[in-house]
């Protein structure tokens, strides 16, 4: 009895082991794929696709650079502004939803949290009137000014769940020593909500440096153009040279991969500690 005591617990470790390691290995494993395919010559890629490069050659990404570094640049800019100015406005609508006095505010909840519900699509045909009117089609702050709208119901969303479970005696005490509301906001929520935001940052990374249907209808100059649309244009002129394509991919991975594992551990305590709440 005691044997089958023991016994069960060990087998269901050993299994729940097996699968995180079987899932593991069907994350990274495309991913390595795609990153030594760019040391690889096309032939070999063809004749001999699971195999190690034959030499370690980095020609195919010195070019994949070239090709893509404006491209690059242009997501580097996007991403940047686009994240700051989301997590921000996002950050002072939840301190104004959860810490002040405002007529209406379960209204103006269900208003903003309302945008999540809007789909991207829906809205593009008067969105390129939009941003013709206002000149600034084809540009950077086109871009900007969409992923920032766009993703702003969902990260306050984020951020609001998190602020509700802040307890209020430390606004209380600031405003006691005489901290305007500015301030409780910069010197006491915002340090209070760093995993929060350093979670929403990932998030809004990821969708910004990823996304392609915006960053391909509002933009027409390579200057401008992000990296999903540079790797779709050299696809299409690469033609059938892979390997030039695998460098190029991993180069637009890489950033992403690195964000990821360097903020893992904020990024899930923010969540789990904000959607719970």
């Amino acid at each position: 009895m005691n044997n089958n005591r023991h016994f069960w617990p060990v087998v269901l470790r050993a299994m729940l082991w097996a699968f995180l390691v079987a899932m593991g290995i069907l994350v990274i494993y495309p991913l390595l794929w795609m990153a030594l395919g760019g040391f690889k010559s096309n032939s070999q890629i063809f004749s001999d696709p699971f195999a190690l490069p034959q030499s370690w050659s980095f020609a195919n990404y010195l070019a994949a650079w070239q090709a893509t570094q404006g491209y690059l640049l242009s997501s580097l800019i996007v991403t940047l502004v686009s994240t700051i100015a989301t997590v921000l406005i996002s950050a002072w609508t939840a301190f104004g939803l959860t810490r002040t006095e405002i007529p209406g505010k379960p209204l103006i909840v269900g208003f903003i949290l309302g945008g999540m519900m809007l789909s991207p699509t829906v809205a593009l045909v008067p969105l390129v009137r939009m941003l013709q009117g206002l000149g600034i089609y084809d540009s950077h702050a086109a871009l900007i000014l969409l992923y920032t709208a766009f993703r702003v119901p969902f990260t306050t969303f984020l951020i609001r769940a998190y602020m509700l479970d802040l307890p209020r005696d430390l606004d209380e005490a600031a405003m006691m020593d005489g901290a305007s509301p500015g301030q409780i906001f910069r010197r006491v929520i915002l340090p209070l909500c760093q995993p929060i935001l350093m979670s929403c940052v990932v998030l809004h990374i990821l969708f910004a440096w990823n996304e392609y249907l915006f960053a391909m209808i509002f933009t027409n100059s390579p200057g401008v153009q992000t990296l999903p649309v540079g790797l779709t244009s050299m696809m299409s002129k690469q033609g059938t040279n892979f390997a030039a394509v695998f460098a190029a991919m991993t180069i637009s991975a890489l950033p992403i991969v690195l964000i990821f594992f360097l903020t893992q551990r904020y990024f899930i305590r923010g969540l789990t500690q904000g959607i719970g709440k």
